[in-house]
């Protein structure tokens, strides 16, 4: 089967899920697509940005999506497959506490901001501070069709038919399936990360422009109710070999338990390694992983983050 290439460039670019919105590309099944993004500021930060940028962030340029990709013979009921061939990382990123944002927004109440050098090309650790240095594992924040109802929608929010999902493991050599909502289905992507913990806990990761190399591909009347996707080998292997330091947390609503396992890991990080309790957190976000480790003792249930030890290993 012969593949068509095809780019989508960065003046293409929405901010919210309409399936009213004109197509900026007709693709066959199979067709190969490269998606040139910028960041989930919308070019707000630059690699010389201070924390006072943040307080100067227009909200309705966060997080741009670009799109959308009409897929010839998608119909609702059907899954669109979507195959990572190739994600290329930009030379920095940025982590941000944003007031009002993110898992310990009561706690954290004034924008921090931390730019980071990134290696594109090998991929090598990124430095943070005191000794710290982050595993690069890139991938896409934001992959969706649009929604079968009128109107625009946020791309803040995760949504049956994908969207901003924030996972990790959808990195390349993953296959995506995501619900097709409307003919054509009506595919966008964005939002590149580098690196982040699952929870993505600061509300932000290492965000950075991407240049996103997708096929996109039908599985005709999959009839799925959510997103569902496969890895392209282990899961965590770039943090594993040294062990993990986890901080539990025990209770009937596991929100809350989230909140405390990540509080009490700030507050060990930043006496341990004697950096500022917003450093921590935005650390955090990057590297460490929320889990639920118990569900089944109702009416308490047991949820922990684990900080990898590797990022303070040389």
């Amino acid at each position: 089967m012969n593949q068509n290439r095809h780019a989508v460039g960065r003046a293409q670019a929405h901010f919210g899920w309409n399936h009213q919105l004109t197509p900026v590309l007709h693709v066959a099944p199979g067709d190969i697509v490269t998606f040139d993004t910028i960041d989930a500021g919308g070019g707000q930060l630059n690699r010389n940005s201070t924390v006072d940028d943040i307080g100067r962030f227009e909200f309705d340029r966060i997080n741009p999506t670009f799109g959308p990709v009409y897929v010839d013979g998608a119909e609702p009921g059907d899954a669109l497959e979507v195959t990572v061939l190739n994600l290329e990382i930009a030379d920095w990123g940025w982590t941000a506490n944003i007031p009002g944002f993110g898992l310990l927004a009561e706690r954290f109440t004034d924008p921090a901001l931390h730019i980071w050098k990134l290696d594109p090309v090998g991929l090598a650790p990124a430095e943070f501070k005191a000794g710290a240095r982050v595993p690069l594992r890139p991938f896409p924040g934001i992959m969706g069709n649009a929604l079968p109802e009128a109107g625009t929608h946020s791309v803040v929010n995760p949504r049956r038919f994908g969207g901003n999902m924030d996972t990790r493991d959808i990195g390349e050599g993953s296959r995506l399936l995501l619900p097709v909502g409307v003919p054509g289905a009506l595919f966008s992507c964005g939002d590149g990360h580098a690196a982040q913990g699952d929870g993505e806990i600061c509300g932000t990761a290492i965000e950075t422009p991407m240049r996103m190399t997708l096929k996109l591909d039908l599985v005709k009347r999959a009839n799925l109710n959510f997103p569902r996707f496969t890895t392209s080998g282990p899961v965590s292997n770039h943090f594993d070999p040294g062990g993990y330091e986890v901080c539990m947390a025990m209770g009937g609503d596991l929100m809350t338990s989230a909140k405390n396992a990540v509080s009490d890991m700030v507050d060990w990080v930043a006496a341990t390694y004697q950096m500022a309790d917003v450093e921590a957190y935005l650390l955090l976000s990057v590297c460490a992983d929320l889990r639920i480790n118990e569900i089944v003792d109702t009416p308490d249930w047991v949820v922990s983050c684990y900080l990898p030890k590797i990022v303070f290993q040389r």
